[in-house]
This record gives structure tokens, C-alpha cells and sequence, in this order.
């Protein structure tokens, strides 16, 4: 039986090297067939006629610690998989790594279990697995409990390499005080993507992680040793060493757009700023309260704390983050999309997504002219409106 080809017309196009006016993007069996001028377009096809507005990448979100109502850590499972993955794709995030804040053993194991499952299954959105955590530093634990932090031993390296053998991605954010150079070198050579966060290490200390394979900064600026002038920090770090890649929660609540501002400005490449969520339970919710080790977090003008006021994630979409960016920031809309999708999509080297091009799969996003999120297809099948 020979699959429909549908050509979606009336839209601008957000490519990989930028806008294109007066083109089709067409998607044909769950893959986008082409981008294609409207003068080349000919015949055989379904048109899919849209009101204006523009066609972009569905986003890649590399920190998502629950949605739909659930957390990760709370349901580490396949059914809690699908339930986030579900939420996410509604608001845009076509792909996503579920991620487990630090936790017992236990759960961690059961987490691991349940990702691998969710890519063996083909649960639509799951890309790999994020263990935030417990390799972490107690001084910078954020939301993080304490009684879980501890360092990296080889039973742990051993559990991580087995892990990372049964996932397309594996990402760990840890303290690199936490564990020895030896052992990044050995998770990165099993391609695990280390990212270093929930840190107090020095400049100095960062930029040997890097050289022992480490990729990535975990949310820029939040729960880090900071950036001064005689002591640069792992802000610093991240900024200066062009190894490093590094996550940014946008909302304007985590992280001051002056900084922001200055960070994108500084940073020396070829490792880029990226946008996530850093989402929890509320993501794709209307819940306001619940529960993390125990612990109550509350959402109050999309703010999520803790009792004592500490931040616990965000209520963050990262179309809402990218429009943060251009608003407020003045980066151009098409790149702060870009920084929701084809960035971390090439971070954890997936050219399957993050990008509107031949042979992609077909995650495609809808935004109208005013900045709303009008439909989503996913796989080449509409989800969203």
C-alpha cells in the first residue's frame, strides 16, 4: 500500500539554516519527505492548508522531571513514561529525557529498567534516559535530598555502563568532586554524556572533566559555584571551554536575562546554549502541589519551591522559554527555537530530530502569528489541533 504523501502549505518554514518563505514542508510515512518551493511543488499529495504562522522543529527537552501530573521519581515505570512523554508532546517537546532526580538505589534501578523498556516498546518522545544525580555536591543540592548525595563508586560506574549499553542516550549531571577524572573517562567512552552540575568545583577542576571526556552543564548558573573575578567557577568553565555545552532554564525566574544576555555572548563554541524545561509533575497540568522525596513542592505564579522557598524545578514551556529569550533577551525567534530543538538534538546526536529536513522524522510544530502553539504532528500524525 503506498503511503500518502501531505504537503503542508501557508506557513513559513524554520530549516536548519534559517527561515524560508513560500515553501512546503512535505511528510510522508512518519518522515519528512522534502522542503520544497511552492513553484516545485506539482502533484500527488494531500495539502494540509494552513492560516500563516511558522513550521518548526518539535522541541528536544533534555531535563524533564515529570508532567501530566506525574514525577519521574515518584512512578519510575512505562506507564509514567507515556503519561510525561504524552504531556510534553502536547506542548511541544516531540522528544524529551525523562529525568530522575537523585534518589535511592532502588528507584534509580527501577528508572533505568523503565526507560530501557519505553525504547524497546517505542513509546513515542522517550530518547534516553537523564540520571540527574546522586554524584552531586551537598553544598549545591538544591532541591536535591541530601540523604541520597554520595560519591561515585565502581559499582555505580559499572551500572551506569550497563545502562548506557541498552540506551540510544544516556545522561548523567554530576559533581565532578564527586568522582575521579578516571571515571569520566570511562562513561564517556561508553558514550555516556556527562554533564557537569549541583557543583561547587573550581574553574580549574571543570575544565580537567572536560578534558576527561565531560559535554555538558547542567541549568547554567543555578546550583553551581559562580562566575568572579579571580575564581571563575563552573560559569566560568562552562562559558570559557568550548567543549562544554550547557542547558539554560529560561523562565526568567531561574536565571536574570542580564545574565542570560551575557552568557550567550560569552560562550565559545563549538558547544552551545540549549533551552530546557527542567519541568515537573505540573507540566501539561493543573495541579499546584506535589510531592518530591516526601517533600511538598508548590507552584505559585509558576514558581515551584520548596517549604523553605527553594526553587524545585519550573513551570516552564519551551516555547514560552524560546518567546523569554527573543522578548527579553533580543534573540532572534528562530534561533531561540533552535535552542529548543536542533541544539540539544545534535548535543546527544540525534539528526533524526530537532530539524525540518529530508529523511527527519516528522515533528512538526505549528506556531501562529502570535506566538501560540496551534498544532503539533508527531511521527507525522496530528496530536495537537
Amino acid at each position: 500500500m503506498t503511503e500518502t504523501t501531505h504537503a503542508l502549505i501557508g506557513a513559513d518554514i524554520l530549516a536548519p539554516d534559517g527561515i524560508v518563505k513560500d515553501h512546503a514542508l512535505l511528510h510522508r510515512g512518519g518522515r519528512v519527505d522534502g522542503v520544497v518551493p511552492m513553484s516545485e511543488l506539482g502533484s500527488g499529495h494531500v495539502p494540509v492548508t494552513l492560516e500563516g504562522g511558522l513550521l518548526a522543529p518539535g522541541f528536544v527537552d533534555l531535563q524533564v522531571n515529570g508532567g501530566g501530573g506525574v514525577m519521574f521519581n515518584n512512578h519510575p515505570d512505562v506507564d509514567a513514561l507515556k503519561i510525561m512523554a504524552g504531556a510534553h508532546a502536547q506542548i511541544g517537546a516531540t522528544s524529551i529525557l525523562p529525568t530522575l532526580i537523585t534518589d535511592s538505589p532502588e528507584v534509580t534501578e527501577s528508572a533505568i529498567a523503565a526507560t530501557i523498556e519505553a525504547v524497546r516498546q517505542g513509546v513515542p518522545g522517550i530518547v534516553g534516559l537523564h540520571l540527574e544525580g546522586p554524584h552531586l555536591a551537598i553544598s549545591r543540592k538544591g532541591a536535591h535530598d541530601a540523604a541520597f548525595i554520595r560519591p561515585m563508586e565502581d559499582a555505580d560506574v559499572a551500572a551506569l555502563l550497563e545502562a548506557a549499553a541498552q540506551l540510544p542516550v544516556l545522561k548523567v549531571t554530576l559533581a565532578p568532586e564527586s568522582v575521579t577524572n578516571a571515571q569520566i573517562e570511562t562513561l564517556t567512552a561508553a558514550g555516556v554524556l556527562v554533564s557537569l552540575g549541583h557543583t561547587d568545583a573550581s574553574y580549574e577542576v571543570c575544565v580537567a572533566a572536560a578534558k576527561a571526556g565531560a559535554r555538558c552543564v547542567t541549568h547554567l548558573f543555578n546550583a553551581q559555584s559562580q562566575m568572579q573575578g579571580r575564581a571563575p567557577g563552573t560559569v566560568g568553565a562552562a562559558l570559557a571551554e568550548g567543549k562544554f555545552s550547557a542547558g539554560l532554564i529560561a523562565d526568567m525566574i531561574h536565571v536574570h536575562p542580564v545574565m542570560i544576555r551575557t552568557a550567550l555572548n560569552a560562550k565559545q563554541g563549538p558547544g552551545e546554549i540549549f533551552l530546557v524545561s527542567d519541568a515537573m509533575a505540573t507540566a501539561g497540568s493543573d495541579i499546584r502541589v506535589f510531592e518530591l522525596n516526601g517533600r511538598d513542592i508548590h507552584r505559585e505564579d509558576n514558581r515551584l519551591t520548596l517549604a523553605d522557598g527553594t526553587l524545585a524545578g519550573a513551570h516552564l514551556e519551551l516555547l514560552q522559554a524560546a518567546w523569554n529569550l527573543t522578548a527579553q533577551v533580543g534573540v532572534p525567534f528562530d534561533k531561540a527555537l533552535q535552542m529548543a530543538s536542533l541544539v540539544p538534538a545534535n548535543l546527544i546526536g540525534n539528526r533524526q530530530i530537532g530539524r525540518l529536513v529530508k529523511g527527519a522524522l516528522a515533528h512538526v510544530l505549528h506556531i501562529g502569528p502570535e506566538g501560540d502553539l496551534l498544532a503539533v504532528w508527531q511521527d507525522g500524525q496530528k496530536i495537537r489541533g
